[in-house]
């Protein structure tokens, strides 16, 4: 007896990298926006801002590269705590800015004289406090050294906006490093000391975890867009009455976001 030939199966879709791909390439607009020594030199803007922060050689620079798929966007020191400006980098399809990145400076490095690691902690501090525009923070952290004293500082600082709902990520640089024991150790422990914040390990040389912090990061940035595809409710009121058109007249035009 003759069968019909079978059809190929289709090829099988991972999830994280499905639902990560318009967040990487909504990263991959990101470009320059300015830079600033101090406070009062930031524009104020509107749209969410996701800081980055961390120790210096913690790989900060690198991951902000790696993320937005451009080599130099965010400048790496050849002399790690050097670099003291603020730079910010807007992110948006087809020209319209939706979200900022921030690229604070680097901190806790040896070489750096004393009174200029107080002056950028305490701008640093200021900026995590005050900046109402602030959505989230991303903590970069060498899981082989754990966090340092002035990461401590950092996660007290902002203790209280996190318990108002600023989001917080711990990424775990370099997890390319570490053993897969060591990975769920260093996973175990941060979530521990993350104070509800999100951890995810990340290595840009074995791309480890950048579809996953890429998807984080969008839905930081559009919640109201990530709530809907969560739960698969329609962008317009259910009750919503139906329009009705008159011969000849154009339908109503709908508001774009």
């Amino acid at each position: 007896m003759n069968h019909p030939p079978r059809r190929p199966a289709a090829p099988l879709k991972t999830a994280a990298k499905t639902s990560a791909h318009p967040a990487l390439g909504w990263l991959h607009t990101a470009k320059f926006l300015t830079t600033a020594p101090q406070l009062h030199f930031l524009p104020a803007l509107d749209v969410p801002e996701i800081a980055f922060v961390g120790r210096s050689n913690a790989g900060k620079s690198t991951c902000i590269n790696t993320l937005t798929q451009q080599k130099q966007l965010a400048f790496a020191s050849k002399k790690p705590g050097r670099t003291q400006h603020i730079n910010l980098f807007s992110l948006g399809k087809q020209g319209v800015m939706d979200a900022v990145l921030t690229d604070l400076p680097g901190y806790g490095y040896a070489a750096v004289p004393k009174q200029d690691k107080i002056r950028w902690q305490q701008v640093m501090a200021n900026y995590l406090v005050t900046r109402e525009n602030l959505k989230g923070i991303v903590l970069m952290c060498d899981p082989r050294h754990g966090l340092t004293e002035l990461d401590e500082v950092l996660l007290e600082v902002i203790r209280p906006r996190v318990e108002e709902g600023l989001k917080f990520l711990v990424v775990l640089t370099k997890a390319d490093k570490l053993t897969r024991s060591e990975s769920a150790k260093a996973l175990s422990i941060m979530k521990l000391n993350a104070g509800g914040g999100e951890v995810r390990l990340f290595s840009a040389t074995k791309r480890i975890g950048i579809e996953e912090v890429a998807k984080l990061l969008w839905d930081w940035a559009h919640p109201a867009e990530s709530l809907t595809e969560a739960t698969g409710a329609s962008a317009l009121p259910a009750t919503a009455p139906k329009a009705t058109e008159a011969p000849g007249d154009e339908p109503p035009a709908l508001d774009e976001d």
